[in-house]
């Protein structure tokens, strides 16, 4: 009887060798390799992995698609042009990349993303698709991680050492794999905030370690912190720096004084939001006795207290921006600082850096001065009081000059009332005659450089702003909309009138010197055109024959959808047209503002390029030389990317509180407008809170939906029936998820 062969064992047989050869070499392709160093990546040292590694290298060698370039030595033929960009990752694992070298974007499909993640700078080559002829490419090396920390939670594996990380963000397609001993003991179920330490080669998911445990999901405090964290952004200050912040002497000294320009004297006051904790600003009013009015618009002097090289100042740098969240305010500064020290609190007096401006009735500016000053704010508004004096005396004239003439009777007469509505008090009062005079003739001269701005092409964004009444424990009782009005707007112009001045005054310089500006690039073109397209079906056309129609057919649009049910869906779309305001050293101007130079100059107690600026105003006016403007544009980078990150952070709390007040309405039906159409489904956004969220296709029960493009549409196969963008539809809540901020509707069809 003939005895059967054994098989050999094919358990030492190294699967998928031919891939990970190329995929070594590629990675390092200016390197060369022998097969012991390739057996030692992947991570094997026995005799038959070795044999079939020389074996594998000799097959790529013969088909040229490696070359031995010494006796044993082995390097990738590159037969492909290498480029760099950014990954963009769907939630689905494709993604593309955003590379200088190409006007499209090239698609990345999921296998051949190759352990690259959202936002990576990676190096990779591109080749035509056959279908279609779209360029599509390979990830060959991951030049810089975006980010390495992700929130998630945590999942304890039982009677095993170790665990895994399931993150929030949908873009992270790969748990991450933690140590038992390196989760922080961290119980399973639990938020944290998690670091990547590495990739192996052949590991299917990424190692981390659990950097803090953030809490249970669900529970607000969690919640909010894990937005934070997933940004990479503090919720508290260091003990060094708070203790740096406690020991500065904040005291006001006449030897400071006699530094400064004295001001405390000329009548001075704030106008803020009610709730404001912090006043970066106040204004100072005039009339001189050649009849101009002097202007002074006076920051609070935070470079005063911020010295270079301290902690301080390094924390404020890395913070770049107070963090606006809907509970709380993550502030740049210590509360000392921001609270105390820099703030103009009513009664106090406080170091300034000041812009003041002689300037008659048409806003012609005859005279300005820039520099430190020393102030006394002697009375503190919030809006809604500013506004009050506002309406409330619209036959106020200015004939009398109650505040120059010291007639008491006159004065009398030119009172403003304060409703106990509004006032902060809770009761009601009458302002200071020299302070309602001020007020009115600061609004009236305000009104008209809005008018002379508008005229010059500036774009009139007043966007629908979603407020949350909050209980005790920080739970969304009521939605409210913050509206801007002509209190709001008079600070703005004459915060917009000192940040113009501010860089104009050095932009103009010659020689040139390094300044930090606020730049805003004009609309990209095909942006707009999509934007026709959508505001086209409401009866609404833009205008695109040159710069200055594009924006008085923008503010047309703006105004004209002012109140109607598509307006907060037109105002966020015109915003995305725009492009993306940012801070540099190379001065392109403000498109969005109409303004040859611009800076920011007026919050530094909240933006760390104001205290930049600060910093290099005072040190020309000392008669300096230029500073280093590559150091200074590496800041500007710094504060624009810490700007983005923090308003991601605030959308994702808004998003989170919406969801959390979408909550007790489960019940309920509400209106909305169809916000965005994709081919999953569609998006409303109620018109009573603006909350948003999205029917999927799979819940359109009545008819099999396609997803149509060019109308911007869901069109029924049997029906006809169609959900357009900007429809109207009625929609009940289906599923509210505040972890991964996700909020479902039902359908329930077109109102009647």
């Amino acid at each position: 009887m003939t005895r059967k062969r054994k098989k050999k064992s094919g358990k030492n047989k190294i699967s998928n060798l031919t891939n990970t050869i190329l995929s070594i070499l590629k990675k390092e392709r200016n390197k060369t390799f022998n097969y012991k160093q390739i057996a030692a990546i992947i991570g094997v040292n026995d005799a038959s992995s070795r044999n079939q590694i020389i074996k594998t290298l000799a097959k790529l060698t013969a088909k040229q698609e490696i070359e031995q370039v010494d006796r044993g030595k082995f390097k990738a033929v590159v037969t492909a042009e290498y480029h760099t960009g950014i990954l963009d990752l769907a939630s689905k694992g494709n993604g593309y990349i955003i590379s200088d070298d190409f006007e499209e974007d090239v698609f990345i499909a999921s296998n051949n993303i190759n352990k690259a993640l959202d936002g990576d700078e990676v190096e990779f080559y591109a080749y035509k698709r056959r279908k279609r002829g779209k360029i599509e490419g390979e990830i060959t090396n991951i030049l810089k991680r975006a980010k390495t920390e992700y929130v998630g939670t945590i999942q304890i594996q039982q009677n095993r050492n170790f665990a895994f990380v399931v993150a929030d963000s949908s873009k992270m397609y790969k748990d991450i794999f933690v140590p038992i001993n390196k989760t922080k003991k961290a119980e399973d179920g639990d938020k944290v905030l998690v670091a990547l330490t590495d990739w192996p080669e052949k590991a299917d998911s990424p190692y981390g370690k659990v950097l803090e445990v953030l809490g249970k999901p669900g529970e607000h405090n969690t919640e909010i912190h894990a937005i934070l964290a997933e940004y990479g952004l503090p919720h508290e200050f260091p003990y060094e720096v708070k203790k740096f912040a406690n020991d500065l002497d904040i005291s006001i000294t006449e030897d400071e004084i006699s530094k400064r320009r004295d001001m405390r004297k000329d009548l001075t006051f704030t106008i803020d939001p009610k709730d404001a904790k912090d006043f970066d600003d106040a204004l100072s009013f005039k009339v001189l006795e050649n009849g101009l009015y002097e202007i002074g618009i006076h920051i609070a002097d935070v470079s005063h207290y911020v010295q270079p090289g301290t902690v301080l100042d390094d924390e404020a740098y890395e913070r770049a921006t107070s963090i606006y969240l809907v509970d709380r305010v993550v502030p740049m500064l210590p509360e000392r600082l921001s609270n105390g020290a820099c703030s103009l609190r009513p009664h106090e007096e406080k170091y300034t850096f000041s812009a003041v401006f002689q300037m008659n009735d048409k806003c012609e500016i005859k005279n300005q001065w820039f520099g430190r000053t020393v102030t006394y704010s002697d009375a503190r508004f919030a809006y809604e009081e500013a506004q009050a004096i506002i309406e409330n005396n619209p036959k106020f004239t200015l004939t009398s000059r109650a505040s120059v003439s010291g007639d008491d009777s006159v004065a009398e007469a030119l009172e403003a009332t304060i409703p106990k509505e509004v006032s902060l008090t809770g009761k009601e009062y009458n302002t200071k005659p020299e302070i309602a005079e001020a007020v009115m003739v600061l609004d009236r001269l305000a009104k008209k450089m809005r008018s002379k701005r508008m005229r010059s092409g500036a774009i009139s964004f007043d966007k629908v702003e979603v407020k949350f009444n909050l209980d005790e424990e920080a739970n969304p009782v009521g939605v409210f909309f913050k509206t801007s009005k002509d209190a709001n707007k008079l600070i703005e112009e004459f915060m917009l009138l000192a940040n113009r001045k501010v860089s104009e005054f050095v932009g103009k310089q010659n020689p040139k010197k390094t300044f930090v500006y606020r730049v805003h690039d004009e609309p990209d073109e095909a942006k707009l055109v999509q934007l026709q397209t959508v505001v086209g079906r409401f009866g609404h056309k833009l205008n695109f024959k040159d710069r200055n129609s594009i924006a008085s057919s923008l503010n047309k649009l703006l105004s004209d959808v002012v109140g109607k049910k598509e307006q907060n869906l037109v105002d966020t779309l015109t915003i995305r047209t725009m492009a993306k305001a940012e801070y540099t050293t190379h001065n392109i101007g403000h498109y969005g503002l109409a303004f040859d130079y611009y800076s920011h100059f007026t919050s530094p107690i909240r933006r760390y390029p104001d205290v930049m600026a600060h910093r290099l105003l005072q040190h020309y006016l000392d008669g300096g030389k230029s500073a280093n403007e590559e150091v200074y544009e590496e800041k500007c980078k710094h504060s624009s990317n810490m700007e983005y990150l923090a308003t991601k952070a605030e959308r994702d709390s808004i998003k989170y509180m919406q969801i959390r007040f979408m909550q007790d309405h489960q019940d309920e039906e509400f209106l909305g407008v169809i916000s965005g159409v994709t081919d999953w489904g569609i998006y409303v956004e109620i018109e009573s809170n603006k909350c948003e969220g999205m029917v999927s296709v799979r819940d359109m029960k009545d008819d099999t939906y396609d997803f149509d493009q060019s109308y911007y549409a869901m069109v029924g196969r049997n029906t006809n029936k169609m959900y357009q963008l900007g429809d109207e539809v009625i929609v009940k809540v289906k599923d509210t998820d505040l972890v991964k901020k996700h909020l479902d509707f039902y359908l329930v069809g077109k109102p009647e």
